[in-house]
């Protein structure tokens, strides 16, 4: 018989037997696992954006295209009739034809007088108006609708890193310093229910518990782990 391998064994067994012993005054005994329910809430998840390559499309349409043009233009007199001049001068020409001759050659002079006047009165303000002629010039906008084909962002495909791994994604919106990938549930705590001597009973924890079967330590009747509720 290799009595050095017996030596070992029996030397691990024995500290195999003492660490028992120690764990059992210190921890008790322990609670067997009878069933494990995954608490969880939903959470947003977000994915690093690593590089952002722009999709085109090449698109043919209308488009308005507007011009601001300076434009040139004659201002109107206020009397374009020239009314005002052919009034006075009948009444001065009348007023002064009215003074020659008596009887019917006054009359006749009066009536000469009130058309000679309103022609000359009219020659008069048509003159004077062609002296303050003068232009003015103001913007006016043209716009005109013509065809053409350009290249239009229809999407991007974005790189981008999320618990470690790389992958990609075509999205129709540019995206900031992260993107969007949807929600997820996450487990934030177990309900545990074990058996400790013969009983059953439940606990909140937020470490995880393993699985049913597994041994849970105990010291003074409480099972050694962290928990709430």
């Amino acid at each position: 018989m290799n009595k050095p391998l017996v030596i070992a064994i029996v030397a691990v067994l024995a500290g195999g037997s003492a660490m028992a012993a120690y764990q059992s005054r210190l921890f008790g005994d322990y609670a067997q696992v009878v069933k494990v329910d995954e608490i969880t809430k939903i959470v947003n998840v977000k994915g690093e954006v690593l590089a952002v390559e722009p999709i085109t499309e090449s698109r043919t349409g209308p488009r308005e295209v507007c011009e601001d043009k300076v434009v040139e233009y004659q201002v109107q007199p206020k009397d374009p009739n020239k009314i005002t001049g052919t009034a006075i001068g009948a009444v001065v020409g009348g007023l002064l034809g009215n003074q020659i001759g008596g009887g019917t050659g006054k009359t006749v002079a009066t009536v000469a007088g009130v058309a000679g006047g309103a022609y000359a009165g009219r020659k008069i303000q048509e003159n004077q108006q062609e002296a303050n002629a003068h232009s003015e010039s103001r913007v006016e906008r043209s716009c005109q609708t013509i065809t053409e084909t350009r290249d239009e962002v229809v999407g991007y495909d974005v790189t981008y890193v999320v618990d470690g791994e790389t992958a990609s994604k075509r999205v129709t919106r540019k995206p900031g310093e992260t993107i969007a990938l949807g929600k997820k549930p996450i487990v934030v705590a177990y309900d545990v229910t074990y058996r400790y001597k013969d009983q059953i009973d439940t606990l909140r924890m937020t470490n995880d518990p393993g699985e049913v079967g597994d041994r849970l330590p105990m010291k003074d009747g409480a099972v050694v782990v962290d928990s709430e509720g």
